[in-house]
């Protein structure tokens, strides 16, 4: 555990670093709460760890002027030592309305001018709520109350949640996690429980976090700026790649435009675009600094086009479902020597014939939604099922996998998850799925190994919607809008 390396290596004492975790819970209540004699803080507190913050934020409250109540609930005559001392610190506290409740709880009366904080059970539970507390956690939802969670809402699991009583959950509208978010917040059925959270660094030993093994991480800038490849001023374009964008159908062109875009925005030096006739001249003359190829058919994809000099290929943006397409890709698949990145109708057609898979090439890249992920290995129950099942995907098959979402999961062929910080709801439109292929695309044809392509291109993605929605709005977002902002968003990392 980090917390017992930070208290033997640092040292500190586990009261100490309690009261650590305090302080920072309190610097970020005060912030948002800063009328001592109009805020009333009502505090529930467990037997636990999770209580004894709560009860050390309470005497802190205290201390700044506030006048908090705090219930703590000591059920079973057993509390952990921190969370004891804790106790007897707050009994000897001026300002506390203080309740200990051991047998019968008398529920204060709240109003929705209240704030609740919920500290009764943290990371560390290991089973549902159920009997009185589950009963108190129906009360805290149902108070009509303000809810802040410290590290994580009660009766919430980190990780995998899908056979537990949800009802027994506290539904809080900000979660202050201690050091480190939990899987569980990047779930979207969990945002109605976890609501807005803030991750609080309370000083944890960073060489024990750096010592310890973890399937997951968090997108970071500075890694993603390190990756960025230097640009030698003797370069050409044909030091930064040739890239074959396999896209759009008749009515689709749109998507070959903007992936089409995204690549060249995205540093490439040479791309082709490969279309059936009906869509040459939309691309010819929205993307001019883009090559075409033409397909024999003029309304879909049916023919593989001649593969010599591409680095990489991208198929998929707005393809298309034609059984002459279905063969054609097959034949894509097979005679391609060099990474993919694949999407949108390319992955629902491997959908229908999971073979396909295995002829994906090494550091090939898929880049399913949650609904397309579904199709490739069956309809999951919630999210963590659907990473589980991603990840024995990513494994079974040598692929990466990038999983998209509120935060994109780039899934590595060993397992690892490395979860995406940027992007907005406004991403949430037609057509920014294509604007990543081309991305990722422009990336791998410039010789960026699939591991970084995918986790740069996530980002940079994510970073270009976050500066389009500050322009324009999340409402009011479209595709054209992340590309137009690409530029911004590669100038930042350079």
């Amino acid at each position: 555990m980090l917390d017992a390396y930070t208290i033997e290596h640092e040292p500190i004492a586990s009261i100490d670093l309690m009261e650590r975790a305090a302080k920072a819970i309190v610097n970020e209540l005060t912030a948002q709460w800063p009328e001592k004699e109009e805020t009333r803080f009502v505090i529930f507190a467990g037997p636990g760890n999770n209580g004894g913050d709560a009860l050390a934020v309470t005497r802190l409250l205290a201390e700044k002027g506030y006048h908090p109540e705090a219930y703590l609930f000591n059920t079973t005559g057993k509390l952990s030592a921190d969370c004891e001392t804790n106790r007897d610190l707050l009994t000897l506290a001026d300002g506390v309305d203080f309740h200990e409740v051991t047998t019968q709880f008398t529920p204060p009366k709240l109003t929705e001018d209240d704030v609740i904080i919920d500290g009764l059970f943290g990371s560390g539970l290991n089973k549902p709520l159920s009997g009185g507390f589950a009963s108190l956690v129906k009360f805290i939802n149902g108070a009509g109350a303000t809810i802040v969670s410290i590290d994580i809402p009660s009766g919430l699991m980190g990780e995998d949640n899908s056979s537990h009583n949800m009802e027994a959950v506290v539904r809080a509208d900000y979660t202050l996690s201690l050091q480190f978010p939990k899987l569980a917040f990047l779930f979207a059925e969990n945002e109605a429980y976890v609501g807005a959270w803030k991750v609080l660094d309370i000083g944890l030993s960073k060489e024990a976090i750096r010592q310890t093994p973890t399937l997951y991480e968090m997108g970071d800038e500075g890694r993603i700026r390190y990756q960025l490849k230097i640009r030698n001023r003797f370069s050409h374009k044909g030091d930064f790649g040739r890239a074959l964008l396999v896209a759009g159908q008749q009515g689709m062109a749109g998507a070959s435009v903007l992936a089409a875009r995204a690549c060249l925005r995205s540093g490439i030096g040479l791309l082709t675009v490969h279309v059936p006739l009906c869509n040459n001249t939309i691309v010819q003359t929205s993307v001019p600094e883009a090559m075409t190829s033409l397909d024999a058919n003029e309304f879909c994809f049916t023919e593989t086009p001649n593969l010599e000099g591409f680095q990489a290929i991208g198929v998929g943006p707005g393809l298309g479902k034609d059984d002459q397409t279905k063969q054609a890709l097959y034949d894509l698949l097979t005679r391609s020597t060099v990474p993919m990145v694949v999407d949108a109708d390319a992955l629902n057609l491997i959908g229908e014939n999971h073979s396909y898979l295995r002829r994906l090439t090494k550091g090939s890249i898929i880049t399913p939604h949650p609904g397309e992920l579904d199709r490739l290995v069956g309809k999951c129950a919630d999210s963590y099922e659907r990473l589980t099942r991603a990840i024995n995907l990513a494994q079974t098959c040598g692929i990466y996998i990038v999983l998209k979402g509120a935060y994109t999961a780039v899934i590595s062929p060993s397992g690892d998850c490395w979860f995406n910080v940027t992007g907005n709801p406004g991403m949430a439109t037609g057509g920014c799925g294509d604007v990543l292929t081309g991305i990722i695309l422009a990336l791998l044809a410039q010789g960026y190994d699939a591991e970084n392509a995918a986790k740069m291109g996530v980002y940079i993605h994510g970073l270009a919607g976050d500066i389009a929605a500050r322009e324009k709005g999340e409402t009011a977002l479209i595709a054209s809008d992340v590309v137009d902002n690409l530029s911004k968003a590669w100038k930042l990392l350079e």
